[in-house]
């Protein structure tokens, strides 16, 4: 089970990374299974709407059972289908990289993170440097 202070960890975490690569304003928030937010972080100088995004991003991750990465991928090929899929999740599913869904040691799903803020290749890549640092898989990470 994903924890507060595990998700307070990946949100640090990501953020930390942000500031490394010297990103935009970030915007966290990590999600459980079931969608809910367990916690969420915006820097100073982000947008408001990026709430919305980085919720969207682990949401639609979560709902499909894969990262966003792949969402977006799939919406250049499957454009109709992701017009239903947003018509259906109530516009809640955002297809762009940075949503990354959290695994347990066992492969199991225990949540998800949307980071909003940069480009989508940055923010996915601070998502995944939080997860790691809490001590969670991603599919990313297992494939490298």
């Amino acid at each position: 089970m994903l924890k507060r202070d595990d998700a307070v960890t990946i949100i640090d975490a990501a953020l930390h990374e942000g500031r490394a690569r010297n990103l935009a304003p970030l915007a966290v928030a990590v999600l459980d299974p079931g969608g809910h937010l367990i916690a969420y972080q915006r820097e100073d100088g982000a947008g408001i709407i990026r709430f919305d995004i980085a919720f969207g991003k682990a949401w639609g991750s979560l709902g499909m059972g894969f990262g966003s990465r792949e969402l977006s991928r799939r919406a250049g090929t499957l454009p109709t289908f992701f017009t239903m899929l947003s018509a259906t999740s109530g516009g809640r599913l955002v297809a762009s990289p940075g949503g990354v869904l959290v695994r347990g040691r066992h492969r199991e799903v225990l949540g998800a993170v949307g980071i909003s803020g940069d480009l989508g290749d940055n923010d996915e890549a601070c998502a995944i440097a939080g997860i790691v640092a809490a001590g969670f898989q991603t599919d990313e990470t297992s494939q490298a």
